[in-house]
């Protein structure tokens, strides 16, 4: 019986990544830095996975390994660039992916759970669910990469969803929009439907029992990329459990 459903953040719930990259390049200019991360750099960087991370790898591969100096530094930059992304979210500046708050509205009536499971930092998160959920989170789990020893796509931040939520993973189904999210969710032992997002549109999707463009709403279908397809181009709890129903 399908129970929960778990989804990814960045690129999933909602187009984040490029608001990232602009609060990061905020945070430079205003700690005095010359750095940019171009969208053609940035789409690189993301295969790095969590922004600490992906910082990290910047500063080790264009400034050499960091000494202590540059490690505060670091860590500075990020403190900074979370809160510019969240005055930017809080701002309006980002809106859920179609489909998106029609599913979770219906899997919320149904009475199924309801988890984030995410590389981002936990504030990004709060920032992104407050706005376009004013009323309340509806998420009855946020699982975040700083809680998880390992960030994806090691299996560890699914695996902290699934233990919170109390399901087993032959009980829900996760959301991902990237090879390595994809990879996390199966080692998981989660199926996953799977979005392309805009920074990851030459990704491989597979091993997801679906790939779409997005999630699709009725009058508005969406593109259907592998795998299982929608009736009438959207992805719904009842087409959701019916597949589940025959898998399992």
């Amino acid at each position: 019986m399908l129970k929960a459903l778990i989804f990814d953040v960045d690129g999933t719930l909602a187009e984040t990544e490029d608001l990232h990259r602009q609060a990061f390049n905020r945070a430079f200019s205003e700690l005095g830095l010359d750095w940019h991360w171009s969208p053609e750099l940035y789409a690189d960087l993301l295969t790095v996975m969590g922004g600490k991370e992906r910082l990290a790898h910047y500063v080790a591969t264009e400034h050499g390994e960091p000494d202590a100096e540059r490690r505060a530094q670091m860590s500075e930059i990020h403190d900074r660039k979370t809160g510019i992304y969240g005055d930017l979210v809080t701002k309006g500046a980002l809106e859920l992916r179609p489909g998106i708050a029609r599913l979770v509205g219906e899997a919320k009536r149904a009475g199924l759970l309801l988890a984030v499971a995410s590389t981002t930092s936990r504030p990004n998160v709060d920032a992104l669910l407050a706005v376009n959920f004013p009323e309340g989170s509806p998420f009855d789990v946020v699982a975040c990469g700083d809680e998880a020893e390992r960030k994806k796509p090691h299996p560890d931040v699914f695996v902290l969803a699934l233990t919170r939520l109390g399901v087993a993973p032959g009980e829900a189904i996760a959301f991902e929009d990237s090879v390595a999210g994809i990879r996390s969710a199966l080692d998981a032992g989660l199926p996953v439907v799977a979005t392309r997002s805009r920074y990851t549109g030459g990704h491989s999707l597979e091993g997801a029992f679906s790939a779409v463009s997005d999630l699709g709403e009725p009058g508005t279908p969406h593109t259907h990329l592998s795998g299982i397809p929608w009736a009438g181009g959207v992805v719904t709890l009842v087409g959701l459990a019916a597949w589940h129903g025959r898998a399992g």
